[in-house]
């Protein structure tokens, strides 16, 4: 990044989700990238119409996530789950209702904005179960060996500390419990891509590879590490996403000028290079 400073990615990052989540709500970094949200949008990164239909609609249509982390996850009641960038609250509400009310529920998110949104989804929701803390998902105000799950959707790839949050991952974590993210992953980007914060909130340019993912979780004392499921991101995806007024704004500040052909370029460097990937470990 051009200020790459961890503290100065990480407040590049939180006015871009603030902005975000007080403008239309948006998919920022799903298939359907920046398009505005709606439960077909939802649907299309993993939730079912089921889910999206037992939580506020305003929390189904304020996802910025690329993927649905408790797809296919074995949660069950009485268990605690800790949700990492938990956003306007889509993931916490449902996990809440798969813990039940002898379960707890924790989101973590250091955007005020997002938490004053999850908030009042939660409280909409009427989910005694869920608690949202303030905080930065490389040092968790969560104590040692106390989740049974960790959750996260497309959040760990804009950390400028990634380490760190594979750690705070492993810490909290109870002995057996299970991690299961869905997160982007990126492949051969240019410097020029790496560089840009316009790319960076979008959830690009601060990606590492799949590699280097699962070697970081194992690194940090995971077991088990292994992808689930893969979407590969097209360059008509891509330029879909590259075209959404927040993104255009955040270019312009940076001096750029993103227009339609520039996107195509764009589009045409990243495609086949980005992708979404759920992503699962246990501490052992």
């Amino acid at each position: 990044m051009s200020d790459s400073k961890p503290e100065n990615v990480r407040r590049t990052v939180e006015k871009a989700y603030a902005r975000a989540i007080s403008k239309k709500p948006s998919s920022c970094c799903s298939s359907s990238c920046c398009t505005p949200a709606s439960a077909p949008a939802a649907e299309q990164i993993g939730y079912s119409s089921e889910e999206l239909d037992a939580v506020p609609v305003e929390a189904a249509t304020s996802s910025f996530g690329c993927g649905n982390p408790l797809a296919f996850a074995d949660v069950k009641p009485g268990q605690t789950v800790v949700d990492l960038g938990s956003g306007a609250g889509l993931d916490l509400l449902l996990a809440a209702r798969v813990v039940g009310p002898a379960g707890k529920v924790i989101g973590i998110d250091m955007t005020d904005a997002m938490i004053a949104t999850a908030r009042s989804n939660v409280a909409r929701a009427g989910a005694a179960n869920v608690e949202i803390r303030k905080g930065l998902i490389e040092d968790l105000p969560v104590d040692d060996a106390s989740a049974d799950w960790v959750i996260s959707n497309c959040v760990i790839n804009l950390s400028p500390e990634k380490e760190r949050v594979f750690a705070e991952i492993q810490r909290v974590l109870k002995p057996g419990g299970t991690m299961q993210v869905s997160d982007i992953v990126a492949q051969d980007l240019p410097e020029w891509v790496r560089a840009s914060q316009s790319l960076l909130t979008s959830c690009v340019a601060g990606a590492i590879t799949e590699e280097e993912y699962l070697e970081g979780l194992r690194r940090a004392g995971l077991v088990d590490v292994e992808v689930t499921e893969r979407v590969v991101y097209s360059a008509s995806e891509i330029r879909g996403f590259l075209l959404e007024g927040e993104l255009v704004a955040t270019a312009a500040a940076e001096g750029l000028d993103l227009s339609p052909a520039e996107a195509e370029r764009i589009a045409e460097v990243l495609a086949g290079k980005v992708w979404s990937a759920k992503i699962r470990a246990r501490k052992g």
